[in-house]
């Protein structure tokens, strides 16, 4: 399995570019992955996460074309991306947030998360619901993590990581004087500069291989 993570697509794309195409079929697991899954479930509610199962989006292919981007998507358990090494192709929407200044809205995520809890992230992200296309979900994460309707949007890259999720990259500008509001995910938020290279040491390497990227 690769140690980094895999560019599938780069854009950018407007969200109006990109095709979300459901299957009605949805994704019947290994049993050794549902009973992994059961085990991660258990595990979060044993330090008392709040994290629900249910049902979210798992990516079957893409195409990119020179008129946008084709995202195949068929259901699947939620908690499979808890799969420690396996998170079955499970797909979930990051969007990166920037001001008028250019600079970049940094979460610290609180200690009950099922995913990256304690620690730094860029802008709002979270798992495509059924039936939804994931340039939806970029923009509904900003509005349910930061209290924050961006003044533009875009899509900018389809991306596998190493334990086989996919993330879907967005990145938001919001009008100037916007103000951010923080949900309970987060007990912490920042304004980093427009230069990753003045970042703060909680910066982590991921974050700024993906700043770089995107800027």
């Amino acid at each position: 399995m690769a140690d980094a993570p895999a560019l599938l697509a780069r854009g950018p794309w407007s969200l109006d570019q990109v095709e979300a195409v459901w299957s009605d079929t949805a994704y019947e697991p290994p049993a050794e992955r549902v009973a992994a899954a059961d085990e991660a479930i258990t595990a979060l509610r044993e330090r008392g996460s709040p994290s629900h199962d249910g049902v979210a989006a798992r990516m079957t292919g893409f195409e990119q074309t020179a008129d946008g981007l084709r995202i195949e998507l068929q259901p699947l358990r939620w908690a499979l991306r808890l799969v420690p090494g396996d998170a079955s192709q499970s797909i979930a929407a990051l969007c990166v947030i920037r001001d008028a200044e250019g600079r970049w809205l940094a979460g610290r995520r609180a200690a009950w998360l099922s995913s990256w809890a304690g620690r730094w992230a860029l802008g709002a992200g979270g798992a495509v619901d059924v039936g939804e296309s994931p340039t939806h979900t970029l923009v509904r994460e900003l509005d349910e993590e930061w209290s924050v309707t961006p003044e533009r949007c875009r899509a900018e890259a389809l991306v596998r990581l190493p334990h086989q999720m996919i993330m879907f990259v967005g990145q938001a500008w919001l009008a100037s004087g916007a103000e951010v509001v923080r949900d309970d995910e987060h007990d912490a938020h920042a304004w980093w500069p427009p230069d990753p290279a003045d970042w703060p040491a909680e910066a982590d390497e991921p974050l700024r291989r993906m700043a770089l990227l995107l800027r």
